[in-house]
């Protein structure tokens, strides 16, 4: 197949690596024309991918029409420029090309909407959009270490052709209806990653992160099923899966950024020292937003909002968490709390 990836940061070249490997003639879009022609040149991107070879044959643009003639389009674009570029590559690409959307997150100046949401607005009907996501560092993907993923999408047949197309030996991918899950899943783990990282910066234990981990995905799944997801997807790779490997992991940009804040470092230079988007940030103000439309309990997503957006201590946080009021740990809490 003739795919287009729309996105050069590490999941894109990662991704677009992984399907040149699997015999698909492969181009990767940048809007950048410094890092464009940095790619032509070396081959490699030392900042996000160090070591990693990207193979001469993928074609390396700055042309936005690059999928005038694509099978299969991958966007692998940050939150805060996918509506601008599923705009965009809507007018190009041929009527009834599957859109495949890699990234995590929520669609802010849009209402918070899920990023197929935001693609199929823009794309219309014709195009049916798959949500590929699962616990997937591109460090790894791009060396061949095993993974698993999964494309969810309503359309069956979509999702079956995505799986086709990426699926290897050291690349497995399952299929999912559950879309609304399974984005959920993967742009709200990034909330409790960046709280793990808080905890590992507070100098806190294994005990505390554990607790946090686990009450976190029971208050992502308890918003996903009020916005209309199946509870069991977030027991899977979408879910469980991605939350484990981004709170646990060096390479998750949203653990380093929270290890930074829980340090003392102010948040706006902790994100910037990153040197990369931190998604949890956004996707803090995501949760809490819509947790609060929909009545849901989000006590780690609102107090990591106030750290966040509102210059809240960490350690208060943390000690308000601890004493809130008792309760049965299977006790639906579905009033948001003052």
């Amino acid at each position: 197949m003739k795919i287009t990836v729309y996105g050069a940061g590490s999941w894109g070249i990662a991704l677009s690596i992984l399907l040149e490997h699997n015999g698909h003639e492969v181009t990767t879009w940048t809007h950048q024309k410094e890092e464009c022609e940095l790619l032509q040149n070396t081959h490699m991107n030392e900042r996000l991918l160090p070591g990693v070879k990207i193979p001469e044959t993928i074609t390396l643009t700055t042309d936005i029409t690059c999928a005038k003639d694509a099978d299969l389009v991958v966007l692998a674009i940050p939150s805060f420029a996918i509506a601008e570029t599923a705009c965009k590559v809507a007018q190009i690409v041929k009527a009834g090309v599957p859109i495949v959307n890699v990234g995590k997150g929520l669609d802010a100046a849009h209402g918070y909407c899920r990023f197929s949401e935001t693609i199929a607005q823009n794309f219309g009907e014709g195009h049916p959009v798959v949500a590929l996501t699962g616990p997937t560092h591109a460090e790894e993907v791009a060396r061949g270490i095993p993974t698993t993923i999964v494309a969810a999408s309503e359309n069956r047949a979509a999702a079956e052709l995505c799986q086709d197309a990426f699926m290897n030996e050291v690349f497995r991918v399952y299929t999912s209806s559950d879309v609304i899950g399974a984005e959920l899943g993967g742009a709200f783990k990034n909330i409790i990653a960046l709280a793990a990282g808080v905890c590992d910066g507070m100098g806190l234990g294994d005990n505390s992160k554990a607790a946090l981990m686990t009450r976190g995905l029971t208050e992502i799944a308890r918003l996903g099923m009020a916005l209309g997801a199946h509870q069991e997807t977030f027991a899977g790779l979408s879910g469980m899966g991605d939350l484990i490997v981004t709170c646990t992991s060096m390479h998750s940009r949203n653990r380093r950024a929270g290890i930074l804040i829980g340090k003392g470092m102010e948040v706006s230079k902790a994100l910037e020292e990153i040197g990369a988007v931190v998604e949890g940030y956004y996707a803090t103000d995501a949760g809490y937003h819509l947790a609060k439309k929909t009545g849901i309990s989000m006590p780690i997503t609102e107090h990591l909002y106030h750290v966040l957006y509102e210059n809240g201590d960490v350690r208060e946080a943390v000690q308000t968490l601890m004493c809130r009021s008792k309760k049965d740990e299977r006790e639906s809490e579905t009033i948001w709390f003052s």
